[in-house]
């Protein structure tokens, strides 16, 4: 297949199953991350600001260790730079079975589940700053947006299993809020590792340039400094923006459907089809229950997944920064409709949010490391920094619903997605003014 043979006439699509792996393992934590948000909630009595320091710290460390990835990555190439991410995720992993198994003051406890997620957390930021630039430099680079939302979309289903695992464990364990067993998929985790450190050891991994399946972005194949190239700063923005909702959104779903005051009663036809474990009688309704949440979540993930597996075939054929731009003008109405408080409405605009995020994440990627040729694995390290935004959002985000209520709060990612709707639909002007007199290069499918 074209989209994944490179410039040497060479098929890499073993290597891109194996990224798309990667891919689907860090969904996998990243789902489990928005149950703990909850869980930390009540098992430890936090406010909603003081819940998301979860994503304070897992976030964190993306931004932290973003520029660490990327050097691991120019200095000894594409395979050491994963092997070391595993490595830590592994190492990170099992330091959880201390940390469930600690007492003493409830700060203490929380500080360090958040060291050990900040841990798990960086060796994720190695995988991320090598296998974003991976993707795309494994087959032609007019496909590069189109295989890189592809190898995302493991990442989706990742994310419809992480609330499961994650709330088996948390949400969905009968009696009070526990963290003693918060240890169980973690192990999970680290045995998948232990699975790819074996292959990605002994496996073919070629070491591709980007200069191999991209154009540099002028003839001397160093062209400006980064800081010159408007269509990557302009992304690198997007990506901050759009991490940041995104975060925004996942943190409190699971508070939101919980809040009888945001999310009706169900009928009592809908309750009498679901399990006893998913519903509750409360003053003379039905009310969906904490085990239920996780469920939700994924059912708004596989949304996300969806999303991600047919917009890599709607940008094979359109455009992907109109595809961005229309997707996250989408967005900007839905979140209107959730600060409404319409009830089922509302509830049902935050569910269908998750299939218009889904694209955005890595066609800001896509679109804002396309054309630097040489310069692509230090601006992949760039925009792995933007993942900051993950970890600043949730938290404001929290403190304005703590202080102000739920309609306020969602104003944040209204912001952020009329922001990104501005970029997608003006990307292709600040490209051509980044690349025209430079070299002529191949434009993305679609144009």
């Amino acid at each position: 297949m074209i989209m994944f043979t490179t410039a040497d006439g060479k098929n890499r699509i073993f290597t891109f199953l194996l990224v798309c792996g990667i891919f689907c393992l860090s969904g996998l934590c990243n789902g489990m991350i928005d149950v703990f948000n909850r869980h930390f909630k009540d098992s430890l009595q936090l406010s909603d600001a003081q819940s998301a320091l979860v994503q304070g710290a897992w976030y964190g460390a993306y931004f932290i260790m973003a520029f660490p990835g990327g050097m691991v990555a120019r200095r000894f190439g594409y395979r050491c730079g994963i092997i070391c991410g595993l490595t830590i995720i592994l190492i990170g992993s099992l330091m959880f079975i201390p940390v469930t198994r600690m007492t003493g003051e409830t700060l203490t406890i929380y500080a360090a589940f958040l060291s050990t997620l900040f841990a798990v957390g960086a060796g994720f930021t190695f995988l991320e700053t090598v296998a974003n630039p991976y993707a795309t430099v494994l087959g032609q680079p007019e496909y590069a947006s189109s295989r890189i939302n592809l190898a995302q979309s493991f990442n989706a289903i990742g994310w419809i299993l992480g609330p499961m695992l994650g709330g088996k464990f948390t949400l969905g364990a009968a009696g009070a809020a526990s963290n003693v067993h918060l240890y169980v998929p973690y192990l999970v985790v680290a045995g998948i590792v232990a699975i790819f450190l074996l292959v990605f050891s002994v496996a073919p991994v070629p070491n591709l340039s980007p200069g191999e399946a991209d154009t540099p972005s002028s003839p001397d194949e160093t062209g400006p400094p980064l800081a010159g190239e408007k269509h990557f700063l302009l992304a690198w923005v997007s990506q901050f923006l759009y991490v940041a909702g995104q975060c925004g959104i996942f943190a409190f779903f699971i508070t939101y459907i919980l809040n009888r005051q945001l999310t009706p009663a169900l009928s009592e036809g809908v309750a009498r089809l679901l399990p006893s474990v998913m519903c509750q009688y409360i003053d003379g309704h039905w009310y969906i229950t904490k085990g239920c949440s996780p469920y939700m979540l994924s059912l708004a993930f596989f949304l996300f997944a969806v999303g991600r597996f047919s917009g890599s075939l709607i940008q094979s054929r359109v455009a992907p920064h109109r595809v961005l731009g229309a997707y996250a003008a989408i967005n900007s109405a839905l979140m209107l409709l959730v600060i409404a408080n319409l009830g089922w409405f509302s509830v049902s605009a935050l569910i269908v949010s998750f299939f218009f995020m889904s694209i955005m994440y890595p066609t800001n990627f896509a679109l804002g490391i396309r054309g630097l040729g040489v310069k692509t694995k230090l601006a992949a390290s760039f925009m792995v920094t933007a993942i900051i935004g993950g970890a600043i959002m949730p938290w404001c985000m929290g403190r304005i619903i703590d202080l102000y209520g739920w309609s306020y709060g969602f104003v944040m990612p209204l912001v952020c997605f009329l922001y990104i709707a501005y970029y997608g639909f003006t990307w292709k002007k600040w490209y051509v003014r980044d690349v025209e007199g430079a070299v002529k290069v191949p434009v993305l499918a679609g144009h």
